[in-house]
């Protein structure tokens, strides 16, 4: 039996355990919540503050694209009394769990709501509301957006916990306040590359919302997709090459959750700079990029470098 196969079912028979029971949804006297991601979570916990116990299931520089959760990230799972996702397709192991238990857990998407940017092709679009085959998911990219994940994260929180409402809300408050100097601050920071160089090339095609936001071109990637699961071909990296030449692009970007070869491959051949940016993960406390607003800054700062 394939791993998630057997993980799926033992979290069906421990969700639905929980469901008979009412299951629990505090740690202490604390809500007990879980968010799939690093970069979900510290959002989560702006909002929630000292009024949540949180648990996160991908660790530090775990990739959601291809993430294979462990039975003790199901008990985290089923301690929770909300989950909190990204959504639009991005933690497909959740999906599968979710589907295995019957929809037993409270599940919030955060991205609900953003207006989505599609792909090229929707033939592998499912009928979950939530799956969004065909669109790209990498919706935290843009800061206006995550301030749609704040207006979800405080209505979930406020309806499981109203007598924390006062405090869900000041807290979401003063995040939105610096969500906004943030986009302000990137606005700033892209003034220092020339217009002409504003071209992402990125291992795949992860900063379309950015892109969008700031006034890049994306030119291409070196996995043509939105999951870090495909594979190119050589063709597909010849035909990458040249756009990279032929538009003048001045830098190679790579996440830290990917396999860095086929992007120093691309910059080596084409002679351009290969830089790092965080894209699926924040490090760990203490780190660069070590919560949402840092890791936008580090990105940023990492951007300007290799293009103006």
């Amino acid at each position: 039996m394939k791993r998630w196969l057997w993980t799926a079912a033992m979290l069906a028979g421990v969700l639905m355990m929980s469901a008979c029971s009412g299951g629990p949804a505090a740690r202490g006297d604390k809500l007990a919540v879980v968010a799939t991601t690093t970069i979900v979570g510290d959002v989560v916990a702006q909002v929630g503050g000292d009024a949540i116990s949180l648990a996160v299931l991908l660790p530090v520089g775990a990739d959601p694209h291809v993430f294979d959760p462990s039975p003790q990230d199901m008990a985290k799972a089923t301690d929770a009394g909300l989950i909190f996702a990204n959504g639009a397709g991005l933690e497909a192991f959740l999906e599968r769990l979710l589907e295995n238990a019957g929809g037993a857990a409270d599940v919030v998407y955060v991205s609900e709501g953003v207006a989505f940017i599609e792909t090229a092709s929707h033939e592998n679009e499912k009928e979950s509301a939530h799956t969004h085959e065909g669109v790209d998911p990498h919706t935290w990219t843009d800061p206006n957006n995550v301030l749609r994940w704040v207006d979800s994260i405080e209505a979930a929180l406020v309806r499981r916990d109203p007598a924390h409402a006062a405090g869900y809300k000041a807290n979401a408050d003063a995040y939105r306040t610096q969500l906004r100097e943030l986009d302000a601050w990137v606005r700033e920071q892209v003034e220092q590359i020339p217009p002409e160089n504003r071209k992402l090339v990125t291992d795949h095609e992860t900063f379309a919302y950015f892109a969008q936001r700031y006034g890049f071109e994306q030119v291409g990637a070196v996995v043509s997709g939105y999951s870090t699961a495909a594979q190119p071909s050589a063709r597909d990296l010849a035909a990458l090459e040249d756009r990279i030449r032929a538009y003048g692009v001045k830098a190679v970007f790579v996440g830290s959750t990917v396999n860095p070869t086929l992007a120093q491959r691309v910059a080596e051949d084409t002679g351009v700079k290969l830089m790092f940016l965080y894209t699926g993960s924040l490090t760990a406390p203490g780190g660069e990029a070590d919560s949402y607003l840092n890791y936008v800054k580090y990105n940023v700062g990492a951007m300007v470098e290799g293009l103006r």
